[in-house]
């Protein structure tokens, strides 16, 4: 695993190779423009081909079409694309010769196509467009990526070299899968298409484009060999990509042999499976608790019983030696029972029918297995490996029967899963010995995508089903042969893959939607703190109080939302509230007069403008301006005006609103409608009378509790139970910078609740909220066995006193 240290030697590395290749910048920028010209005629090229096989593809499905609605939409479709194929061609063109200008001028970031944020808090059919359109983007770009790893990656070291050393990874190489994919949706947005349509289109694109990209690459790779770029790596593969070398018995772990075969044989394994990288330090700590575990198991058993071999270790009635049941006849005897137990664990739905069957299982497979070795009055044992390992994997099971980070739907189908394990244990001492496993990833994934179920967040039963169908095909796929393992832990991979995507794009939408209407909350208490802070206690006309109190302070709300408390639009709305309050007070001075005088046409101007931006219908405006004339002429000529607190003005025209919609209601026999879109000065003044700061919340420190949920990490999963004992089990998906709060998602990605430190940290001391484990499933069961060993052990063993 490369390091952050690594990279550094990495770059010099490549500019060594760049000076090797006898690059000038010059010859460096004419082999860039040698691979944008066959990128850009290939490219075209596949789409030109793209484009001409459109017609017909839209006018199969046409004929081909349920409805005359449907048809219509198609034979729309084929005009539209005839109409502005060029046009769409151009601008595809133009994308990529943008992208290969900014690749060339070190501008061009990592592409991953999302869809857009939403611009209100609303979820509208446009987001479910946009919705489909980056899912299927997004699965064209990782297929592609995956098909072409190989010449893809060679192609992103050679425009390292000719790129002066930077560093190209699959998202930012121009002609890699996501920008090519990400400049054809730029281009496609010209046509005027129904997502149905343009979803053909992007499949058509990925059989003639995408599936065009291989001859591509080997002509950019043969070209820069050719040119004399990194000649040497024309077979290397990305780190990914490689096999490990096969690793021998890991060190200090007892019992980690090559594993048997159901002939009794040594298979010819090394502990290295699939493409999963081998992490050298983690590999040492599992093999020094393997070791630990073996050694607890076998101080349980008497001295003379450590003795045996692999041919006798048991001891018979008489005191002589009995032989041990070889692999093969547990093996067969397991199968036995795993055909026989297949129907009756079909019903263990519960954790109580699972956890009987765990502990009945040893029994049962000794008297299977002694069927088996001969006559019922045959004397057999079990080796002391084997009988470790029948103990292993039953308090495997057992943890897992009891793990407070399973649902219990989810325990009782995993829990069916004993008896395979147990031979895949047998078979493999790798089981517990390595983590790259896949029947050991494979037990952590369903573990994993259980945490998150509920039958809340998983209505359809796709998740339990899928675990539920992983589980019956190993019950009555698997014999000795991991490749049905491996199939199982590739298809449930994909599967959580699949359903990754649409949840990141539904928390994404959770997350702006939350923090839309956190930004909303906080320009409305702005506004109407600022707004308070003047007119408060003041007693001014009521037309001044209406004015500041409703429209003036909505307009500072779209201001704060739009610019910004510290923007200079918000400055001059708040000068024109301080103005317009003292335009307002009595004028006892010529000079103050004349200042008023002078003052008002720019109040008007700026009012008029305010209430335009709240959209305040212009009969209203024009009455109001009139309302504030008679006031101003009335307040220079030294007339009196009746002087209200905003208290009382806006209680009275509560009250009045009220007794209209009283009498509307009584007209029409509907209920009174409350108004809707109060101002943020009237909620406030009209739920307490005052402006109060929200109390700042200050957890003790120290409190477990609250520490707990100050340690929270995004992606930390929490059980809620409520009142009625339904539990809900939900994601930290985002933390707000605004308010610190955290915005909890089910697997779904939708929105379970949101909360702030201190109330989980009351919810998690009361019970009514538990956080779960985000250690793997097999690594805390090993964890928890070797406490429950060594307590074991301790309790056992004579004190140091006892004689």
């Amino acid at each position: 695993m490369a390091t952050p240290e690594d990279k550094p030697s990495k770059i010099v590395e490549l500019k060594q190779r760049q000076a090797g290749a006898g690059g000038s910048p010059d010859r460096l920028g004419e082999l860039l423009k040698l691979v944008r010209g066959i990128a850009l005629k290939r490219v075209n090229g596949l789409v030109s081909t793209l484009f001409e096989n459109v017609d017909d593809a839209l006018f199969h499905l046409a004929e081909r079409a349920e409805s005359n609605a449907v048809q219509v939409q198609f034979f729309d479709g084929m005009r539209e694309v005839r109409k502005k194929r060029q046009l769409v061609e151009r601008v595809f063109q133009e994308q990529l010769s943008q992208i290969f200008n900014d690749f060339a001028d070190g501008k061009l970031k990592p592409v991953r196509p999302e869809v857009a944020n939403p611009s209100n808090a609303g979820l509208s059919l446009v987001d479910d467009q946009e919705l489909e359109d980056s899912l299927a983007i997004s699965s064209m770009v990782a297929k592609s990526e995956n098909r072409l790893a190989r010449p893809l990656h060679l192609v992103n070291q050679r425009l390292s070299v000719i790129s002066g050393g930077n560093v190209v990874e699959d998202a930012s190489n121009p002609i890699g899968p996501a920008p090519l994919c990400q400049a054809f949706r730029s281009a496609v947005r010209e046509f005027d298409l129904n997502v149905q349509v343009k979803l053909i289109i992007y499949k058509l694109y990925d059989r003639y484009v995408m599936a065009g990209l291989e001859p591509l690459y080997e002509e950019v790779n043969t070209e820069l060999i050719r040119a004399g770029v990194l000649p040497q790596i024309r077979h290397q593969l990305p780190p990914s990509m490689r096999n490990r070398a096969p690793q021998g018995p890991l060190p200090g772990a007892a019992g980690a042999v090559p594993p048997a075969t159901a002939d009794g044989q040594v298979a010819q394994t090394g502990g290295s499976y699939g493409d999963v990288g081998y992490d050298p330090v983690a590999a040492e700590l599992q093999a020094e608790l393997y070791s630990t575990l073996r050694n607890l198991l076998a101080s349980r058993r008497p001295a003379h019983h450590e003795h045996g071999g692999d041919g006798f270790s048991g001891y018979g009635s008489g005191g002589g030696i009995v032989p041990n049941l070889s692999p093969t006849d547990l093996l067969s005897a397991l199968t036995i029972l795993q055909s026989q137990s297949q129907a009756s664990q079909a019903q263990a739905e519960s954790v109580a029918d699972a956890a009987k069957i765990v502990q009945q299982l040893k029994q049962e497979l000794l008297d299977q297995a002694q069927r088996l070795g001969g006559t019922a009055n045959s004397n057999y044992a079990v080796s002391s490996a084997d009988e470790d390992t029948i103990d292993l994997v039953g308090m495997l099971f057992e943890f897992i029967l009891q793990d407070r980070n399973l649902p219990p739907q989810i325990q009782a189908l995993i829990g069916r899963l004993q008896i395979p394990y147990l031979k895949i244990a047998i078979l493999d001492k790798h089981l517990f010995a390595q983590k790259t496993h896949p029947a050991r990833r494979l037990l952590d994934a369903m573990a994993e995508a259980g945490k998150s179920w509920s039958a809340e967040s998983d209505v359809d039963n796709k998740l339990h089903d899928r675990i539920r169908a992983v589980v019956e095909t190993i019950l009555s796929d698997f014999d000795d042969d991991l490749a049905v393992i491996e199939h199982e832990l590739a298809g449930f991979e994909q599967f959580l893959h699949q359903h990754k995507r649409r949840a990141e794009l539904a928390e994404q939408r959770a997350a702006e939607v939350t923090r839309g209407r956190e930004k909303l909350h906080t320009a409305r208490r702005d506004a109407a703190r600022e707004i308070l802070a003047r007119i408060g206690n003041r007693e001014l006309a009521p037309v001044i109080h209406n004015v500041l109190s409703r429209p003036w302070a909505n307009y500072l709300v779209l201001t704060d939302l739009r610019h910004g408390n510290d923007s200079e639009e918000w400055k001059n709305a708040l000068r024109f509230a301080d103005e317009f309050v003292w335009s307002s007070l009595p004028k006892t001075t010529e000079a103050e007069k004349t200042r008023l005088r002078a003052l008002l046409p720019q109040l008007e101007k700026t009012l008029k403008h305010g209430l335009g931006t709240v959209a305040y219908h212009e009969g209203d405006v024009r009455l109001l301006m009139q309302e504030l004339s008679r006031f101003y002429q009335g307040l220079l000529n030294g007339e009196t005006f009746e002087v209200k607190t905003a208290e009382a003005v806006i209680a009275e025209n509560a009250a009045s609103e009220q007794l209209v919609e009283a009498e509307k209601a009584t007209v029409t026999g509907e209920p009174p409608v409350p108004p809707a879109n109060q101002s943020p000065v009237e909620e406030i003044v009209l739920a307490s009378g005052s402006i109060e700061a929200e109390p700042e919340e200050s957890p003790a420190s120290g409190d477990e509790f609250v520490e707990a949920a100050q340690q929270m990490k995004v992606g930390n999963w929490i059980e809620f139970i409520d009142e009625s004992g339904n539990r809900e089990r939900a994601k930290l998906s985002w933390v707000s910078p605004i308010s610190s709060k955290y915005l909890f998602v089910s697997r779904r990605g939708l929105k379970v609740c949101d909360k702030s430190v201190a109330a989980l940290a009351i919810e998690l001391r009361r019970g009514s909220a538990v956080l779960l484990e985000e250690v793997p499933l097999f690594d805390r069961a090993l964890d928890a066995i070797v406490e429950r060993l060594k307590q074991t052990h301790a309790t056992e063993s004579p004190s140091p006193t006892a004689s």
